[in-house]
């Protein structure tokens, strides 16, 4: 909140709180006062968030992360902290389904990809088995995958010349993975005839539809005259679980497989507001009418969604929850409330996007799984507004409110979540620099939404959320909900207070505008920060993605206390192959497991190809192109990740 210093400040300037147009010397005095308050010294740096994180079981300093920093790399592997093993558990293309043929990198068919490891490897869960059992060594790996480079997929591949049967293939590869996995011994081994092991494809897996949005005009093709079932699921991003035991999976840029002319199309203006612009990075819509917008105008708004899958349940149907709106969903944290309502946190990946949250109508029933599945049906969606003396305002973005009428173009719920975009921005939602993972620190209460970086944000357009113009490097905001720590906190409430964890960069470069930990070493400084996952100790672990781009070294994962003299100590703890990203950072639940997801190794801004990649991690075989994989992190001779 505002000191009486601030506020007087702000009364000789003539600016009010409301006054978020003009606002430079209010962040330079809020950002200022911060810095000294934070100089005061190790007594003043305890602040009330850091003691209660304490009594509930958090750490104070950098205790907790014992292990020796590793040193930034930017080569062909893969590399972790001294002291533990990080294992290739399971790569594109490897059988996971009965009867399913080995990888064959010369021929890569629809067919078998729908048997094996999808492409590209992001969100992670690790759900228990037996479901409920906390089972720490036995489990189901459900892994998003969302997206395909065909250079790198296909043998003497040229973009003219793509085919029919490659385009169903890159089909097949994306979408979702569902495999059983079990710890024996000190290592991790998949189960290859697991009953619970499932793909999901964007080429063949029927997905519900439900929600305000189920059955509406706009969802109708030719397909689906009903606006109730879609094929397939699309740029499966980040997501999350639920408490019930099911697994939210985020679909984000489905904007790059449309082709055709949007701009003549009854859907132009919701298609130019979500990027589709009829240039398509993907040849889809050569073959696949569903895939041309001016066949088929309604197909886009049939993908953007969150997409709810029972893991447990191999023969379950997803359903795409339309009451979380449509946008390039990043991440769908879930937490329940404490009254029993349930609260997803999503963010909208792109430059000068939004964060958004849905709260249930209903209450979470621990004793009734089948009430709870359709719990994410009803509620309230809304979108943050974060003002710069500190509060954080959700904004109903419920049909009738405000200017969320018919007047503006919507008739009823249906228009809004479809456009949730258009609504946010009517509302007067504050525009974020690449929103893209919300996380909640479980003993803390308070939500951590990482911004990856804004380079379309100019010097002129900066605010107190986004104080960068422009933002290469990213940063972390926390968002503090009201009530106390912990299962206290009240996540429903329309007004939080917020401010800024930390800003990336290198602290000694004064150009980068980094504020980190003062202790932070040449390696310890992330870039472009992504996922994120917390360890039992309120520890958060960052992944990132653009630090190559951004700052020269490779992506990988970072980890630092929130709380404490420690607060904000980045260090390095995993790099990735050249060209690749890090993702989905999972823990087991006792935290002697780390499960990590590498996307695109070898991918580069040269000329990619699959007879010339930049790494042909993590075979290293001569004709086998690099495979994205899901790496598995432990303790040599055992332990909690991260613990001294």
């Amino acid at each position: 909140m505002l000191s009486v210093n601030e506020a007087g400040a702000m009364q000789k300037t003539g600016k009010t709180l409301i006054d978020r147009g003009t606002i430079t010397e209010l962040i330079e005095l809020r950002l200022s006062r911060r810095a000294a308050l934070k100089g005061l010294g190790a007594a003043a740096a305890m602040t009330a968030f850091g003691a209660a994180a304490l009594r509930a079981g958090g750490t104070d300093a950098a205790g907790s992360l014992g292990f020796a920093e590793l040193e930034k790399t930017n080569d062909e592997t893969h590399h972790v902290a001294a002291g533990y093993d990080a294992d290739v558990l399971i790569r594109w293309g490897d059988p996971m389904i009965p009867g399913a043929p080995a990888f064959d990198p010369k021929a890569v068919r629809a067919a078998s990809q729908e048997k094996q490891f999808g492409y590209n490897c992001d969100f992670i869960a690790y759900m228990p088995l037996p479901p409920g059992s906390g089972a720490s060594d036995h489990g189901l790996l459900c892994v998003n995958h969302e997206y395909t480079i065909a250079p790198l997929m296909f043998p003497g591949f040229t973009a003219d010349a793509m085919t029919e049967a490659q385009v169903e293939a890159e089909l097949a590869a994306h979408g979702h993975s569902v495999v059983e996995v079990r710890k024996v011994g000190d290592k991790w081994r998949v189960v290859a005839d697991g009953v619970h092991n499932r793909r999901l494809s964007m080429r063949s897996t029927e997905i519900g539809v439900s929600g305000p949005a189920a059955g509406h005009d706009r969802l109708k093709t030719k397909a689906d005259p009903s606006g109730t079932k879609v094929m397939g699921l699309l740029n499966c991003c980040s997501g999350g679980t639920t408490p019930w035991g099911t697994v939210l999976i985020a679909e984000e840029n489905f904007h790059q497989y449309f082709g055709g002319h949007p701009a003549e199309t009854p859907e132009a203006a919701n298609h130019a507001r979500l990027g589709i612009k009829g240039e398509p990075e993907y040849q889809w819509a050569k073959f696949f009418e569903r895939f041309d917008v001016e066949k088929e105008p309604n197909e886009p708004n049939r993908f953007g969604w969150v997409v709810e899958l029972d893991p447990y349940d191999p023969m379950s149907r997803p359903v795409k929850r339309t009451a979380l709106g449509r946008f390039k969903h990043e991440a769908a944290t879930c937490v329940v409330n404490h009254d029993g309502r349930v609260v997803i946190y999503s963010g909208d990946d792109e430059r000068l996007e939004c964060v958004y949250r849905f709260v249930s109508a209903g209450r979470f029933d621990p004793a009734n799984r089948a009430a709870n599945l359709t719990l994410l049906d009803s509620g309230t969606l809304s979108v943050a507004m974060f003002d710069a003396d500190g509060t954080l305002s959700w904004l109903d973005l419920s049909h009738g409110q405000g200017p969320l009428t018919e007047a503006n173009g919507f008739k009823s719920q249906a228009d809004v979540v479809i456009e949730a975009r258009r609504a946010a921005e009517l509302a007067g939602a504050t525009k974020m620099d690449r929103p893209e993972d919300v996380e909640t620190n479980p003993l803390s209460g308070r939500v951590y939404v990482i911004l990856t970086n804004n380079s379309k944000r100019a010097a002129d357009q900066t605010d107190a959320a986004n104080p960068r113009g422009p933002n290469k490097f990213g940063h972390i905001i926390e968002m503090i909900p009201p009530g106390g720590a912990g299962a206290e906190a009240d996540h429903a409430a329309d007004r939080f207070t917020w401010d800024i964890f930390i800003k990336c960069g290198d602290p000694r470069n004064a150009d980068h505008g980094a504020s980190l930990h003062p202790n932070v070493t040449a390696d310890g400084w992330p870039a472009s920060p992504d996922n994120c996952a917390f360890d039992t100790a309120g520890n958060i672990w960052l992944a990132t993605d653009g630090a190559p781009k951004a700052a020269g070294f490779a992506d990988g994962l970072w980890a630092a206390p929130v709380a404490g003299e420690a607060r904000g100590l980045t260090k390095l703890f995993f790099t990735t192959p050249v060209g690749a990203e890090l993702c989905g950072p999972c823990f087991t639940p006792d935290n002697q497991t780390l499960f990590l997801a590498v996307q695109h190794p070898g991918e580069a801004e040269r000329a990619m190809s699959y007879e010339s990649p930049a790494t042909r991690w993590p075979d290293f075989a001569e004709g086998v192109p690099p495979r994205p994989s899901i790496v598995v992190v432990t303790k040599r001779g055992g332990g909690v990740i991260g613990a001294p």
